[in-house]
């Protein structure tokens, strides 16, 4: 009996140990959360107390990109470390019709490697929190989150029962503090809903905001409860000693919506009813383009970053080129967890730039892909762009044909002011170049086990 005791003591003694010697990861994605949205970056009505923790705590970085102007690529970016359009995911999961139309898949294939399988086969205790949407709640025979490699999740714009957007906060700290009981570590997505439309407001929110006017109040009363939320997560990571050995990430999905002119309703199958674009204050801090838009303002969003001892504090990182496709391989050199055999991301792992040391080269260009209408529209200039490559100091945006072509020298002119094509006509041709070859190594269509049975009902 003594003996028995001693062997399950020890077996909790390892646990305990080697979940200790792994970080914890917290990935914190919120939706359409512009760079400007945040009272550390300037707002000027916006308060954001808890997430300015983290840029006070750790680390605030400037120069991260999305893979997408918009929510489901930019996400499956974070979960599989390729370009979405290896995937063949170039906008968001909406119905089957809209994805056959758009030659896109009904949800992202099962087949892909996946960031918390990864994990989880490392020894990870992993969960998924918010909104899901790679794929949809209207399309019932999609797989769910779990499949993707999830201990635990409870979800929105996925199949099956739709988790209450409040919910994150509350489900987070349930499974740190399982995790921390079991003794492992844990990786969790929190996929925030904010401020994505319906705009869910509570009154107490909207009346810490009395003196704005109606849609600024509202926009500030949803960012102030998912500010709220967030510091609910990090006073739980306090009270259960877990500060110090883990690695908190907030970021967005994309740029902001652009409000509408007209303050309307709007309705979400999968969140309920709530307030419309004419409340989408957000703000891109004079980034060009919004939400969609393949301009930094629709791909540059905030990226602040905690793990004490290892990320500086109170620090502005202003140089560094960080995509979204970094996350993976960053987050599995973290946990000390190989990336599995003949896979190759489209990143690379940013530890070192996290721990303020000089990044090694990006060896790599970064592109995008997102169908866009040509010519552009009058009410919308800078959302033409369907194709971007990013290579070292250089980014090119383009049309669909490639027949038109702007160059900017990203490092030093973020707001994409100075067209330098005329001057840099060999920088041009290049850029072209690679380019095409990329375009070349993508899939001409979906592939796979990817389609709802309704596509055999479609005309």
């Amino acid at each position: 009996m003594i003996k028995k005791m001693a062997c399950v003591v020890s077996v909790f003694c390892v646990a305990a140990v080697q979940a200790a010697e792994k970080p914890n990861l917290l990935f914190i994605f919120a939706d359409d959360w512009g760079w400007g949205d945040l009272s550390c970056h300037g707002h000027p009505y916006v308060k954001t107390p808890n997430i300015d923790r983290l840029a006070e705590e750790g680390t605030d970085f400037h120069r991260f990109t999305v893979a997408s102007g918009v929510c489901s690529p930019s996400r499956a970016a974070v979960m599989t470390g390729h370009f979405p359009a290896r995937h063949h995911v170039d906008g968001h999961f909406a119905t089957v019709e809209s994805n056959a139309r758009r030659n896109m898949p009904d949800w992202l294939s099962l087949d892909a490697p996946y960031l918390p399988r990864m994990l989880k086969e490392g020894g990870y205790a992993t969960a998924h929190y918010g909104k899901w949407h790679l794929s949809n709640e209207m399309i019932t025979d999609s797989p769910s989150p779990g499949e993707y490699g999830y201990d635990h999740y409870g979800a929105f714009n996925c199949s099956g029962s739709q988790m209450p957007w409040f919910e994150d906060a509350m489900n987070t700290i349930a499974f740190m503090e399982k995790s921390q009981r079991e003794g492992k570590p844990f990786f969790i997505n929190v996929w925030m809903h904010e401020p994505h439309t319906p705009h869910h407001v509570l009154p107490e929110y909207r009346w810490r905001f009395r003196g704005l006017e109606e849609g600024d109040n509202i926009y500030a009363a949803i960012l102030s409860h998912a500010d709220d939320r967030v510091g609910e997560i990090l006073d739980a990571l306090d009270r259960l000693g877990l500060t110090e050995n883990t690695l908190v990430v907030f970021s967005s999905d994309n740029g902001p919506a652009g409000a509408s002119d007209e303050l309307s309703l709007a309705y979400d199958p999968a969140t309920g009813a709530g307030f419309g674009r004419g409340a989408s204050k957000g703000t891109t801090a004079g980034r060009k383009g919004y939400k969609a838009s393949l301009f930094e303002g629709g791909i540059n969003v905030p990226f602040l970053v905690r793990w004490p001892g290892q990320v500086a504090a109170g620090k502005v990182d202003q140089v560094s080129l960080i995509s979204a496709v970094d996350l993976l391989p960053t987050f599995c050199e973290v946990a000390g967890v190989d990336l599995p055999e003949g896979y190759e991301p489209d990143g690379m792992s940013i530890v070192p730039v996290l721990k303020g040391r000089k990044a090694p080269s990006r060896e790599k260009p970064l592109y995008w892909k997102y169908p866009s209408k040509w010519p552009a529209r009058e009410s919308k200039p800078d959302h033409w762009v369907s194709y971007a490559v990013v290579d070292q100091t250089w980014k090119l945006v383009t049309n669909e044909d490639l027949s038109y072509v702007e160059l900017y020298d990203i490092a030093n002119d973020q707001y994409e002011k100075t067209d330098l094509k005329n001057q840099q006509p060999e920088t041009v041709k290049q850029l072209i170049q690679k380019l095409e070859a990329w375009q070349q190594s993508l899939p001409a269509g979906p592939a796979g086990d990817v389609f709802s049975a309704e596509r055999k009902t479609l005309p």
